[in-house]
């Protein structure tokens, strides 16, 4: 057995402690909030915490990288199972006025808790499979330690990034000129009557995939010359890759798409030019926090939000409570799915229910999104995973397209619930630990200068995408977000089989190409 998976099989039982006494003292501080945390449902969720916080805390002692996608799991899986169901009953925050409540929401919130609780542990089993071992076929005089580097050929890559950055520049231009302009864009995406984006997808894929191949370029041109690896040169540069994403897709009130953006351009930066550490990186989760609550203005309210945003605390918080623009909202909503999935588990565990499950239907009709409406419209196209969502959360029939549509996303765990029920929740965690580990290995086993590393962070980013977000969502990130770099990437790349040994040969050649 290797290096590498000895560390993978390595148990930290002084992590496993740290993780207790951390949700302990957690919840103690959550007690005196309110009379509701008496209750059993305090349990699981604090397992639940405590088992996927092994990984957080492993992060922060620095034994797993920065941007280690088990230790990023880690840090948004102690508040996605741990302090986001903590703050629905502390806050008494949950799905709006337009569904009939359970009398009590403790016990679903608890009877999720088990159900991932139990997914949790499979996750962390499964992150260890690794199916590359099962299909890979050595030839004879090929070794089992040889592996494949991708490294950036310094002809090809400028004339292909080139032509993608102009590519992208006009598409982008002929999109704003659509909406009439900047403003007429900007307002078209937050007025939820519009058929804004509409039949546009692959054009919006292309265009908006500029920023993120620009800092490509920056990267493989900044890689051998130190004055361009210095804070405030980098600083600087994310300054201006920001302001960029928000010309290039930004501004239709996509805060995820920006955010996820800046995480890929750090990415970028961390595994070829300068290390990040985890100061910086707390300060970065900052910005992002404050910068999701105020883009929320943007994109409920087009510029006249962001207006009212900028007009002091009082104009917000009647702007707030009239749309909903909340931090309660932020942390529970956009970062969780608790009161979404304990709604659908009491809705499924009620004895008068009459919905159906979809046994599948919703991944078939995820797929769908790859065939464009001009070949395949609608209403002949199969509807997504609203129909079934619809249904669950309001009654069979209660789905009418163009009517009544619930727009919520479900994550791994709701939409398996729509599929095949509850009890089939822990089993979706498999394939979020699979992917995982795949990831995992990948960034323990790529060369410093494997080109594949600039592609990395978008990947680390989809494994969180996994846990909220349903296929569809995954599918279109995939296209939308990592086709055009991919492929930038694939086509730039030469593949040279390397042997441990060879490291630094390997790294010579790397500086030649780059």
């Amino acid at each position: 057995m290797n290096q590498q998976s000895l560390h993978r099989k390595t148990i930290y039982p002084d992590s496993l402690i740290i993780s207790v006494f951390f949700c302990l003292l957690v919840l103690l501080g959550f007690l005196p909030t309110t009379n509701q945390f008496l209750h059993w449902f305090i349990i699981p969720i604090t397992l639940s915490g405590i088992v996927i916080g092994i990984d957080a805390v492993q992060w922060f002692r620095g034994q797993l990288n920065i941007f280690s996608p088990v230790g990023v799991m880690g840090l948004l899986g102690v508040h996605f199972f741990f302090l986001a169901p903590l703050l629905h009953v502390s806050w008494d925050n949950w799905l709006g006025s337009d569904l009939i409540p359970p009398p009590d929401w403790r016990p679903w919130v608890g009877g999720m808790a088990i159900l991932n609780l139990l997914g949790i542990l499979l996750y962390r089993l499964s992150r260890n499979i690794d199916f590359s071992e099962f299909f890979q076929q050595k030839s004879i005089n090929q070794k089992r330690n040889q592996k494949t580097v991708w490294m950036i050929d310094k002809q090809r890559f400028p004339l292909i990034v080139g032509i993608a950055l102009i590519v992208c520049l006009v598409l982008q231009i002929l999109v704003y000129s659509q909406y009439g302009g900047l403003i007429g864009y900007i307002n078209a995406f937050a007025d939820k009557q519009t058929e804004a984006g509409v039949g546009q997808g692959w054009l919006l894929m292309i265009c908006e995939s500029f920023p993120n191949l620009a800092m490509m370029a920056f990267t493989v041109y900044a890689k051998d010359k130190k004055r361009l690896q210095t804070w405030p040169v980098l600083i600087t540069v994310l300054v201006i890759f920001f302001v960029i994403k928000l010309l290039f897709g930004g501004l239709r009130g996509s805060r995820s798409n920006t955010i996820w953006a800046l995480f890929w351009a750090a990415g970028m930066i961390h595994f070829w030019l300068k290390k990040i550490n985890k100061k910086q990186i707390l300060m970065g989760m900052i910005f992002f926090m404050f910068f999701m609550y105020f883009y929320g203005f943007l994109k409920s309210g087009g510029t006249q939000g962001l207006e009212t945003a900028l007009q002091g605390v009082e104009a917000r918080e009647e702007y707030t409570a009239e749309n909903g623009r909340t931090w309660e909202n932020l942390l529970l909503g956009d970062l969780g799915r608790t009161d979404v999935h304990a709604y659908m588990l009491y809705r499924l565990m009620d004895d008068d229910s009459d919905y159906q499950y979809a046994w599948g239907r919703t991944y078939y009709s995820a797929f769908t999104l790859l065939i464009p409406q001009q070949l395949w419209p609608y209403p002949e196209k199969p509807p997504n995973k609203s129909k079934e969502g619809t249904d669950l959360l309001y009654g069979m029939g209660s789905y009418i397209p163009g009517v009544w549509v619930s727009s919520k996303v479900y994550g791994i765990a709701g939409e398996i619930m729509l599929n095949f029920g509850p009890f089939a929740v822990p089993f979706s965690y498999i394939v979020l630990g699979v992917v995982v580990g795949s990831i995992q290995r990948s960034l323990s086993g790529y060369s410093k200068v494997d080109s594949r590393l600039l592609l990395l962070p978008m990947l680390i980013n989809f494994s969180f995408t996994i846990l909220i977000g349903d296929l569809d969502n995954l599918i279109y990130f995939l296209i939308t977000v990592g086709g055009v770099p991919s492929l930038v990437i694939f086509t730039s790349s030469d593949r040279i089989l390397s042997h441990p040994p060879l490291v630094n040969e390997i790294k010579q050649i790397g500086r030649a190409h780059v």
